[in-house]
C-alpha cells in the first residue's frame, strides 16, 4: 500500500500571514507539533499555572486559547487541505468561506508579552475601546485596547477567535493611537 504524495509545506514566509486554526478539544499541542513537523511556522501560546497536589506543586503550561493554535502560511487551495488532512485539525477560522488573516503586530505582541512572563489573564472580548500603545520599559510598543474598571488593563483581542488577554498596565506611559 502507497501513502499519499506528502505536500512539502516548506515556505517562502515572504507573502505569509498568520492564521487562526480551530483544533479538537486538547490537541492544541499535538497540532503544532505536526504543523512544525510539516514545515510551518506556529504559535501556540502557552500559559503558566500552578497546580497543586496532595503530595507536590508543579508548574503546568496551559494553552492559553483552549482549542486554537496559530500558523504563518501562504495559503493556497493545496495547502488548506493539506492543513485540513492534519490530525486534530477542525478547520482554518473564516469568514463565509475565506481564511481570515490575523495581524502580525497582534501575534507579535502576544508573543512578547508571553516571553517576558508578565502575568496576564483571560478576558471578554472587546472590539470597542481607547487603542493605545505603551511607551518606555520592557512592554514598549504593546498595543490593546485600555480597560479602566478598576486597575488599567491593557487588552489583546485576537479578532478572528473572538478571544482577549489583559495584562494590568499600572505605571507605564500610555499613548493614544
Amino acid at each position: 500500500m502507497t501513502a499519499a504524495p506528502h505536500l512539502s509545506l516548506t515556505l517562502n514566509l515572504q507573502g505569509a500571514q498568520w492564521y487562526s486554526i480551530q483544533t479538537r478539544y486538547r490537541f492544541e499541542r499535538k497540532v503544532t507539533d505536526h504543523l512544525q513537523h510539516k514545515g510551518l511556522q506556529t504559535f501556540l501560546p502557552l500559559l503558566e499555572e500552578f497546580h497543586r497536589w496532595s503530595d507536590r506543586r508543579q508548574s503546568v503550561y496551559i494553552p492559553l486559547f483552549s482549542g486554537y493554535t496559530f500558523a504563518r502560511l501562504e495559503l493556497s487551495a493545496g495547502l488548506r487541505l493539506e492543513l485540513l488532512h492534519t490530525e486534530g485539525v477542525i478547520g482554518l477560522i473564516s469568514v463565509r468561506g475565506v481564511a481570515t488573516p490575523i495581524p502580525s503586530k497582534q501575534i507579535d505582541d502576544l508573543q512578547r508579552l508571553l516571553s517576558r512572563k508578565v502575568p496576564c489573564s483571560l478576558h471578554a472580548f472587546l472590539k470597542v475601546g481607547q487603542r493605545v500603545r505603551i511607551r518606555g520599559g520592557c512592554l514598549d510598543g504593546l498595543e490593546g485596547i485600555l480597560e479602566q474598571s478598576g486597575e488599567k488593563n491593557l487588552v489583546i483581542s485576537i479578532e478572528s477567535i473572538q478571544r482577549a488577554i489583559a495584562v494590568t498596565i499600572e505605571g507605564y506611559e500610555l499613548e493614544m493611537i
